[in-house]
């Protein structure tokens, strides 16, 4: 599965996205609408992230005009007189288009026009056009010049900071930022939305902060770290039990009891959300797990076929009873039974031998 770390995606901004764009990059920044429809620096909110149609030949003086792109002469007056906006525009246009040429004259323009000392909306308007432009380590350099006191801005600044860490593939500095973010407390990453890429209806594609951490870690060879990190989050149901699958992968050096131990809570979390795709390959995890160590796995197995057949059963049951009004008593006992592994019958309901009664052999170091 490829990383969601860095997920180009093949688009084109239209015009019509511009204002809900504004509005919703502004709310996410923590400035006015005002400012947003004053600044059309946001055209492209998730500059960085976007991956260019083929390259077509730049326009220039000796070059016929490429169809709905800027004239060249209009876009050399923009490079000595544009402000950071337009420039913005022009960015998000020459990338769409694949201008190489154009975007690096961009580029430099961008560095140079706003030298520091800048207020702080100025040096996100800046940075931001500049992951329109392709630039995400001249974006850094132009964070850098600002350095916000403890605060919201301070939060703002470091979330601009890890977009442009993360679109130049530096996984360290992403993963620091992250931390500062967290600020000791890397559950807090768990309500922190990032922002990925822009979908084609215009909304934005977001992740959890924590299992971007969780990535970051990994590319950096952390994998200790990583699953210490999916650990400590507390959000209950199908994202816990996802979390908690991923770092039982990871901490092969733990003992046996333990790692299964952390199995069960994740079917636990699996079952409570009806999630039983996930409850399934949970199974098949514990499965795998307990026949590596060289102990019996039939209580999975044997789980495993109840599940699926107890699923089918029962979904299939419920989706005729729940047709019928007359049925809702009928209806609730199959969703009770969908939801309740450890029930009557359930494929938890008859534990067999667990690691700890089955005398494992110890685990390898």
């Amino acid at each position: 599965m490829p990383s969601l770390l860095y997920t180009p995606v093949v688009t084109r901004l239209r015009l019509r996205w511009a204002l809900p764009l504004l509005l919703a990059l502004t709310a996410w920044l923590g400035a006015s609408p005002a400012l947003a429809q004053q600044e059309l620096f946001i055209l492209r909110v998730i500059g960085g992230f976007f991956e260019p149609k083929a390259p077509v030949p730049d326009p220039g003086p000796s070059a016929p005009p490429v169809p709905g792109s800027m004239p060249e002469v209009q876009f050399q007056e923009l490079l000595v007189k544009g402000d950071l906006a337009a420039l913005n525009q022009a960015c998000v246009e020459a990338d769409g288009f694949g201008f190489t040429k154009r975007l690096q004259l961009l580029q430099a323009r961008l560095l140079a026009m706003a030298p520091a000392p800048q207020p702080f909306q100025t040096v996100l308007v800046n940075a931001n056009a500049l992951l329109s432009c392709r630039a995400p380590d001249a974006a850094l350099l132009v964070l850098n010049r600002f350095s916000p006191e403890p605060g919201l801005e301070r939060d703002q600044w470091l979330v601009q900071r890890w977009r442009a860490a993360q679109a130049g593939l530096h996984h360290g500095l992403a993963a620091e930022t992250l931390e500062e973010l967290a600020k000791g407390n890397a559950a807090s990453l768990e309500t922190l939305a990032l922002p990925l890429k822009l979908r084609d209806d215009g909304t934005i594609a977001t992740r959890p902060g924590l299992d971007v951490y969780a990535d970051h870690l990994l590319v950096l060879g952390r994998r200790r770290d990583a699953a210490a990190a999916l650990l400590a989050g507390q959000m209950p149901g199908k994202p816990m039990a996802e979390r908690l699958k991923q770092a039982v992968a990871l901490l092969n050096q733990m003992p046996l009891q333990e790692r299964d131990q952390l199995l069960e809570r994740a079917l636990d979390q699996a079952a409570a959300a009806e999630a039983w795709g996930l409850a399934i390959e949970l199974l098949e995890q514990q499965r795998a797990l307990l026949v590596a160590e060289g102990v019996e796995a039939s209580r999975p197995r044997e789980r495993l076929e109840r599940l699926s057949q107890r699923v089918d059963d029962a979904y299939s049951a419920w989706q005729l009873a729940r047709q019928d009004p007359e049925q809702s008593e009928r209806t609730a006992e199959l969703q009770q039974q969908l939801r309740s592994p450890r029930g009557p019958g359930g494929h938890a309901a008859v534990l067999l031998a667990t690691p700890s009664t089955a005398s494992p052999r110890p685990p390898q170091p």
